[in-house]
């Protein structure tokens, strides 16, 4: 934000009444040059122990949740839920309600810095204009070997790079994040091209179904939009005093929905496709329709074997399935991180076809969001360049990808062939450490923007930021870096980025919603932006959703990949899942890290989920150390009897293992991502559900900090 005019100069130029009000709560047209006062320096309008609320915007994850920030005396006390927004409607997870320990964590980046990829002895603090003529001197390379890698958030970021390199000519940015892949987005987005003839992310009615199969879709934990999709599944439960909504879940281990579930199917991974296709072959035969040629060459036994599941009971979900006036089958997830993931997919989609529920309550509807996203197969792709020294610069926001990505993809060294990285960190993360420069952005409770609300809304949605404080350090915003430096490239540059900084250009983009008929309007974007502010984003005011005009299913005939065969009692499917540490970015919240898991109840370190049964067969116990290894690298983790878990399975959760990012994060547990593949479903998804790993017990123990007693579960002291 520009310093340019203080809230007291302010009120000195206007002396305006209700419009004065407004200003001061940050609503008002001039909101962008006000100062959010610290206590040490208090306007004098301000009564000490009064609060005041700022809408704004979640981004722990890109689901875009509505947030209610209350300050007090210049400083962010809590975090609430916007009850008006259509995403979560007042209600927020754990990462949303711990942002404000990102604000104050004390490890953030304070200012600009020549890093020099570590070098204690080069770095040194940088000034930002300085900065600026380093963003600027950078966009001067050649245009095909300047790159972006970009996270999921926030959108106008992304917006602006696109813009950016479409002027330059060079390469679009690359958009990646850690939870995009666990939740098979890529592979969601193209299913639904491929069955419903457009690539928008399907709206799943879970609050009017009355049977729901969920294939891998952990939807109250981390699955596209939790907090949506929670609220969504208590109307499914108890929304309807006369019927109680039924839940199938279908994965290899029990997560918190399969554990809400009426029944957990504990499927063999990589079982998944062939178990959707034999649905949708039952289905069709119990409801009269054509079997399509993909599905008609199932059987229910080659089913029952490839999956573990009895063929009765098969027979019978399937009846259930097809008996229901409003069943809904949900697919993402691990189902989705298989090499036959897209078929997955592709099966379960139609199969809510077969029970007409297409744009009907409880049923498939489109989202009308304009959806983003980029797959892993891009992400190999500019390290294959980066590799063969073909990016000279390297820009990163929001992704931290030496500890993202799969170790086996070479990220590492492929970045040291790069001449000149740029970090726009917040966080002294691992890739902010290998970097050129770090020059880190506002936290998202200091910022301007927006998010384009894509799977958990019923209504078009767009969320908006704006800061509920003054910037505590010398952060700036990396739009605003890189509009200064467009400027100084020249006049064809300066010409095509005319706005004066980040905020003019959010308004521009903001000018088509003005008559798209959301619930509030103005007759001028000054107005409008006031209300943007208040609200918290704009929305239309009642549901606006498509129904898929066509489903298509797949065609041919399809050969199924069969489960990956093991040599039992030395190989085991190993099985990756994140939980409310996020992408690993909320690693550095002391709150997050004492959180209870939500079915182990452990803290502050990683585990490993083996099944009672395999872990008295290997001779291993509670809390030994054990190494996890996979063709691509491996981990050490303190063991955790899971009896809801498959024996020929194990499981690892995502989000520990940092070598950077702060004191509360580093050194805690492992990192899966050293064991995952870099392999790609047909829609560029990674595959991680399709590994095998052996377990070699090292001798050690590490007993894990948990709340529940083991003498409640195995009877020991």
């Amino acid at each position: 934000m520009s310093n340019t005019i203080s809230r007291r100069d302010f009120l000195k130029l206007t002396g305006l009444g209700a419009a004065v009000s407004a200003v001061l709560t940050g609503c008002g047209p001039m909101a962008r040059y006000i100062v959010r006062k610290p206590y040490t320096s208090m306007p004098e309008y301000n009564q000490t122990g009064l609060s005041t609320y700022y809408a704004s915007t979640c981004r722990e994850c890109p689901a875009g949740c509505g947030i209610i920030v209350r300050t007090k005396e210049g400083r962010a006390i809590t975090i609430e839920g916007n009850p008006q927004h259509p995403v979560n409607r007042g209600r927020l997870c754990s990462r949303g309600v711990t942002a404000q320990q990102g604000l104050y964590n004390p490890d953030r980046i304070r200012g600009p810095v020549f890093q020099a990829r570590g070098d204690a002895g080069r770095a040194k603090p940088i000034t930002w204009d300085e900065a600026v003529g380093v963003v600027q001197q950078a966009l001067t390379s050649s245009p095909d070997q300047i790159a972006f890698l970009l996270g999921a958030a926030p959108d106008h970021l992304f917006d602006l790079v696109s813009e950016i390199t479409a002027t330059l000519t060079a390469p679009p940015p690359v958009r990646y994040n850690a939870l995009a892949t666990f939740e098979g987005r890529t592979t969601l987005l193209e299913a639904a091209r491929l069955t419903f003839g457009e690539a928008s992310l399907p709206y799943f009615d879970l609050a009017n179904a009355e049977v729901t199969f969920a294939f891998g879709a952990n939807f109250l934990e981390n699955w596209l939009s939790p907090v949506a999709y929670t609220r969504a599944y208590g109307e499914f439960r108890q929304g309807r005093p006369t019927r109680r909504g039924y839940l199938v879940v279908f994965e290899p281990r029990q997560s918190l929905t399969a554990g809400n579930a009426d029944e957990w199917i504990p499927i063999r991974p990589g079982s998944e496709a062939i178990l959707a296709a034999v649905f949708n072959r039952l289905v069709a035969e119990a409801r009269g329709k054509p079997v399509s040629p993909a599905f008609s060459t199932v059987t229910v036994s080659a089913a029952a074997a490839a999956s573990g599941i009895a063929e009765e009971k098969i027979r019978e979900l399937a009846k259930m399935f097809a008996a229901s006036a409003h069943a809904l089958a949900i697919p993402g997830g691990s189902a989705l991180a298989q090499a036959d993931g897209l078929m997955t997919a592709q099966s379960l989609l139609y199969l809510n076809a077969l029970v007409d529920n297409l744009g009907q309550p409880g049923g498939v509807f489109l989202t009308p969001a304009e959806a983003s996203a980029t797959d892993f197969a891009a992400v190999k792709e500019l390290v294959r360049r980066m590799a063969d020294s073909k990016v000279k610069v390297l820009f990163i926001h929001g992704v931290n990808p030496l500890f993202e990505f799969p170790a086996a993809l070479g990220f590492a060294d492929a970045l040291s062939k790069v001449p000149l990285v740029i970090s726009f960190a917040s966080f002294p993360d691992e890739t902010a450490l290998a970097s050129d420069y770090i020059l880190p952005d506002h936290t998202p409770l200091e910022s301007f923007g927006y998010q384009r609300v894509l799977a958990g809304s019923d209504r078009p949605a767009y969320s908006s930021f704006q800061p509920v404080v003054v910037p505590l350090y010398d952060t700036r915003a990396t739009a605003d870096v890189l509009l200064a430096a467009v400027k100084q490239l020249g006049t064809a540059a300066a010409q095509a980025f005319p706005y004066k900084d980040e905020v003019e250009y959010i308004q521009q983009k903001l000018l088509p919603l003005i008559d798209a008929g959301g619930f509030y309007t103005a007759p001028e974007i000054f107005t409008f932006w006031s209300r943007w502010l208040q609200y918290g984003g704009w929305w239309t005011a009642s549901p606006r959703l498509t129904p898929p005009p066509q489903a298509t299913p797949p065609q041919g005939s399809y050969s199924f990949t069969p489960p990956q065969e093991l040599e039992e009692g030395k190989q085991f499917y190993l099985i990756t899942f994140p939980n409310h540490l996020g992408d690993g970015s909320g690693a550095n919240r002391p709150w997050l890290q004492e959180l209870p898991d939500w079915m182990t109840t452990v803290t502050w370190n990683s585990w490993v989920e083996i099944n009672p049964k395999t872990a008295e067969e290997l001779g291993l116990h509670d809390d030994d150390v054990v190494r996890i290894s996979t063709p691509y690298g491996f981990v050490e983790a303190s063991v955790y009897r899971y009896p809801a878990i498959r024996p020929d399975t194990i499981a690892i959760p995502f989000g520990q293992g940092h070598t950077a990012l702060g004191r509360w994060a580093e050194g805690r547990g492992c990192n899966p991502a050293q064991v995952l593949p870099t392999t790609t479903n047909p829609a560029g998804d990674l595959t991680y559900g399709s590994v095998v790993a052996t377990i070699l017990p090292t001798g050690k123990r590490r007993p894990l900090a948990r709340v529940e007693s083991k003498e409640g579960i195995y009877g020991e002291h």
